[in-house]
């Protein structure tokens, strides 16, 4: 399902039409309820995928200082819980968050999701941090931007997802998976 929806349609009742069974985007309220308190179920993809990134370039999260910003339903609540069920210590933040600056400088992981164009700047990010950027934004030029000042913070970054190419495939890798295992099911 393709989020947001067109305003005339109710997001919520259309997501409760979706068999739990069925639920390859993990957002039916039973999908997030089993994520929350650890049990199987399906998981929304970009969230997944960025664990994905993680996990395959050996990025340990266990014991790892990770920073989400951003707290959306799809993105940063359900990527929060998947980097505690990896044993991260999680903080999530927001645009409105006060001394952002200050937080997202002891992570060891940053995930951005915010939604904000460079909202991330290169002064905000750990020597040595991963960072993955979620965001995709259009600039008024037409050009596709993350939530991440990618050229400031990459000369910090041990690790840095570029936009686009990053995450989005790693999402549509992620729906494909959830994909079969509803098949089978």
């Amino acid at each position: 399902m393709q989020l947001p929806l067109p305003k005339h349609l109710d997001e919520q009742k259309v997501i409760l039409r979706i068999s739990p069974e069925k639920d390859v985007d993990g957002f039916h309220p039973q999908s997030v309820g089993a994520l929350s308190i650890g049990l199987k179920g399906f998981v929304s993809c970009t969230p997944a995928g960025v664990i994905e990134l993680l996990k395959r370039y050996n990025i340990e999260i266990a014991g790892k200082n990770c920073v989400v910003v951003g707290r959306s339903n799809i993105v940063g609540k359900p990527v929060s819980l998947l980097l505690l069920r990896e044993h991260g210590t999680v903080t999530i933040c927001h645009s409105r968050t006060q001394n952002l600056k200050e937080v997202v400088q002891t992570a060891d992981i940053v995930v951005a999701a915010v939604g904000i164009p460079n909202f991330i700047k290169g002064d905000m990010i750990k020597e040595g941090a991963a960072i993955i950027d979620v965001g995709i934004n259009r600039l008024e030029n037409g050009k596709l931007c993350g939530d991440v000042d990618f050229k400031a913070c990459e000369k910090k970054a041990s690790y840095i997802t570029p936009v686009p190419g990053g995450v989005g495939p790693m999402t549509i890798a992620m729906l494909m998976h959830n994909c079969v295992l509803a098949a089978e099911k």
